[in-house]
């Protein structure tokens, strides 16, 4: 007697059967909508992509280059100085000036889905420089040849080519960054002394002041469009022998950051896939899980 006659399956394991024989058009768009969502987790938790609007970088990075930016980095430790960062200018930053963006339906809805997965130019108020100076720091410009100090030492900024550095023989003026002078700062507490690369162009901490630490979005670590581009974005050598030489130089208490957890994009994202992979295998959680134990 065949030992499965008369076997009628459960209703669960019905619904499996059914699952499996799903066709790829009803699953491509639960794929497509956990692949969107996995976007989103990651780039609101992890990394995201920033889009260059301007000049104020340059030759570090130029216009319309696109960037990574870890987002974690800093829930773990401070920004050191030489990094570049993307962060939220303060009421003192004055936005800067961005190619003009068309304003028809489908670009706005292009820049809206590009914002969620993070592929969209930043927000007017979202700022990207290199670390200068950090809490206690002393910092000024310039010595003899032109060069910023920070705590009495001058630093060879080679990553600045001649033609991008601001007018030395032009006096400061208040609000404007036009000139490469200006007097010491001590870097507050809790805060950072960021500028931009092409000091001509660049409106930053010269003329707009500080930075609040816990305004850091993250760390710009590498060029990823254009292809021909493509680079990391490394802590220059002399801010690493700077590092090295004046280990105790900026004074002050690490600043909690007020972040949300990164572990619940962790938790989440484990979920997603498993999720995905069911709907193309047609095994529910359980049975999975079943058949691992077997």
């Amino acid at each position: 007697m065949d030992p499965m006659e008369g076997y009628r399956p459960t209703a669960r394991r019905r619904s499996v059967l059914r699952r499996k024989e799903m066709p790829l058009w009803q699953e491509l768009p639960l794929l497509l909508v956990v692949a969107f969502c996995l976007a989103v987790l990651i780039r609101t938790f992890l990394v995201q992509a920033f889009y260059i609007p301007s000049g104020s970088m340059q030759k570090t990075l130029e216009l319309k280059d696109r960037v990574l930016v870890n987002k974690v980095v800093y829930d773990m430790r401070d920004p050191l100085r030489g990094e570049i960062v993307v962060f939220r200018g303060t009421d003192n930053w004055a936005p800067e000036t961005t190619e003009p963006a068309s304003n028809t339906f489908g670009a706005k809805l292009g820049r809206t889905i590009g914002d969620l997965v993070g592929v969209s130019r930043p927000g007017e108020r979202d700022f990207i420089k290199r670390v200068i100076g950090l809490p206690g720091d002393k910092v000024a410009c310039c010595d003899d040849q032109g060069r910023i100090t920070v705590n009495g030492v001058a630093i060879d900024e080679a990553y600045i080519a001649d033609g991008f550095n601001s007018d030395l023989s032009q006096p400061p003026i208040a609000g404007q960054c036009t000139s490469r002078k200006f007097a010491e700062i001590t870097v507050p507490a809790g805060q950072m002394f960021v500028m931009g690369d092409h000091r001509k162009v660049s409106q930053d901490a010269r003329c707009q002041g500080p930075v609040p630490i816990q305004n850091v979005i993250g760390r710009a670590f590498v060029i990823v469009w254009p292809s021909d581009r493509f680079k990391s974005l490394d802590v220059p050598p002399v801010w690493k022998q700077f590092a090295e030489d004046h280990p105790t130089a900026a004074a002050g208490p690490p600043v909690p950051q007020p972040r949300q957890d990164p572990e619940v994009a962790g938790s989440i994202v484990p979920l997603l896939l498993s999720a995905a992979l069911s709907a193309r295998s047609g095994m529910s959680f359980v049975t999975r899980r079943r058949r691992l134990r077997a």
